[in-house]
């Protein structure tokens, strides 16, 4: 049980550790926790396209199953939101995601998703983690029924509904990266008018030898087939599909910030309301708020934090620069399968390119980028302290006008630009963010936030 350990929403590891024992060890934890919580309602156990996927999670529906609860267990690999959706859609008690995210083959993690749909909170997972303990089953006759269902055309008939798109006009590419989108993102395109040209939609659980991560190393190829087939969009997931990125015609890769800003934009031309966004996410969103008449929340990095500061405030949107998004009407948890149906929404009434083009001139321009410093995740605590000492009264030639300690430090500058420190959550590393108004300027800052973390790492 100590090599089960709970990050943000659950636990990821590599497959020597992610055993079949342990995951089992994970049920009996989660089951415990439904009891002790008074929970009755049936259970949803995902599973993404992995090869360990479904094995992993017919191990959990036979432990929660072996607590009496009836299981629902989907005759596919599901996109994450889709089976987060099917707890809201169905009433359920909760989901178990069998999943790795974006990570390589040689890894696997189960996440845990409660009745709201939104990511579990700390004081939910830490209860969960009490609870680790080898499976203790009631009597096979007094066990709870497993049975297979297919949710994803649930989910597709709400994102339709939620947004009403007419992509009749557009060719879009979509690019599945082997992962859980194939089949369902592009799907839901086609059912609104789209023609789609597929990309590693097959399986794969190899990932074509890579991971599924929608970056843009990982997505020249996209960019390149919208050049090629003249396409008005580039579209792909990531392995799990909870996760968007975009390629425009003009641009490539498209920034995730920049994404984030059009959308907003486009929201904001038929409804109100706030946007919510992690502390290492665009200003830009901050610039098209206030010309509207519109708040922004800021919060830590992490959509668990943007989930619930979105059901606090009835924001519109919520998202990061990791591209994570979800939007008023929906779970609050991100769905990349929704919102590449929304991109394509943005894309049908001004294309993509165009949009972004008339903010920057608005706003001005933005460039965002990120370092990492390695930091074993033991010392981390004793960094953040000695940072605190060492925050330096300009940056790049700029003064340190103020410093949000909302997560690490954020240093916001008299020229608009900032400098953000923080401990990333899944790796042994720091992070360096960055935005500033050109390139040249981007580098110079994230060179010198560098140059803050090191000599105290």
């Amino acid at each position: 049980m100590d090599k089960i350990a709970f990050g943000t929403d659950g636990w990821r590891a590599t497959l020597d550790t992610f055993t079949d024992e342990r995951v089992r060890i994970v049920g009996e934890a989660v089951a415990r926790y439904l009891e002790d919580e008074g929970y009755t309602d049936p259970v949803i156990v995902g599973y993404d396209a992995r090869e360990t996927s479904p094995g992993f999670a017919e191990s959990l529906a036979e432990v929660l199953a072996g607590h009496g609860f009836d299981v629902l267990l989907p005759e596919r690999d599901c996109p994450t939101p889709v089976i987060a959706y099917a707890i809201v859609d169905r009433g359920l008690s909760c989901a178990l995601m069998v999943t790795a995210s974006h990570n390589p083959p040689e890894y696997n993690g189960v996440k845990f998703i409660p009745e709201d749909g939104a990511p579990a909170l700390p004081e939910r997972t830490e209860k969960i983690v009490e609870n680790l303990a080898e499976p203790e089953l009631l009597p096979e006759d007094e066990w709870g029924e497993i049975t297979n269902i297919d949710p994803i055309p649930n989910h597709a008939e709400h994102a339709s509904s939620l947004v009403a798109a007419d992509l009749s006009d557009l060719t879009i590419v979509y690019d599945a990266l082997y992962g859980s989108g194939q089949g369902v993102t592009d799907l839901l395109l086609e059912s609104a008018g789209a023609e789609v040209i597929r990309r590693r939609c097959e399986k794969d659980p190899t990932f074509g030898g890579g991971e599924p991560e929608p970056s843009p190393s990982n997505l020249q190829e996209l960019a390149d087939a919208v050049d090629e087939h003249d396409a008005d969009l580039g579209i792909a997931n990531d392995g799990d599909a909870d996760r968007i990125a975009i390629c425009t015609p003009d641009r490539g890769y498209l920034d995730e910030n920049l994404f984030f800003a059009a959308v907003y934009d486009y929201l904001l031309e038929s409804d109100s309301g706030p946007a919510v966004r992690s502390v290492s996410t665009t200003f830009l969103i901050d610039r098209i708020a206030e010309a509207n008449g519109q708040s922004v929340v800021e919060v830590p990095v992490g959509f668990k934090w943007v989930g619930k500061a979105m059901g606090e405030h009835n924001a519109l949107i919520g998202g990061e620069e990791s591209g994570g998004f979800s939007v008023r009407g929906h779970i609050r948890e991100k769905d990349g399968v929704l919102m590449a149906l929304l991109a394509g929404a943005v894309t049908a009434a001004k294309p993509l390119d165009e949009r972004v083009d008339a903010l920057l001139e608005e706003f001005g321009e933005i460039h965002a980028s990120k370092r990492s410093v390695v930091c074993p995740d033991d010392q981390k605590d004793r960094v953040l302290s000695a940072l605190e000492d060492h925050i330096p009264e300009s940056v790049a030639g700029s003064a340190v006008k103020n410093t949000v300690t909302l997560d690490g430090f954020k240093l916001l500058l008299e020229d608009g630009s900032w400098l953000l420190i923080r401990p990333s959550g899944t790796e042994p590393k720091l992070r360096v963010y960055g935005e500033a108004g050109s390139p040249a300027r981007l580098e110079r800052l994230l060179d010198e936030g560098v140059d803050i973390v090191e000599p105290v790492v």
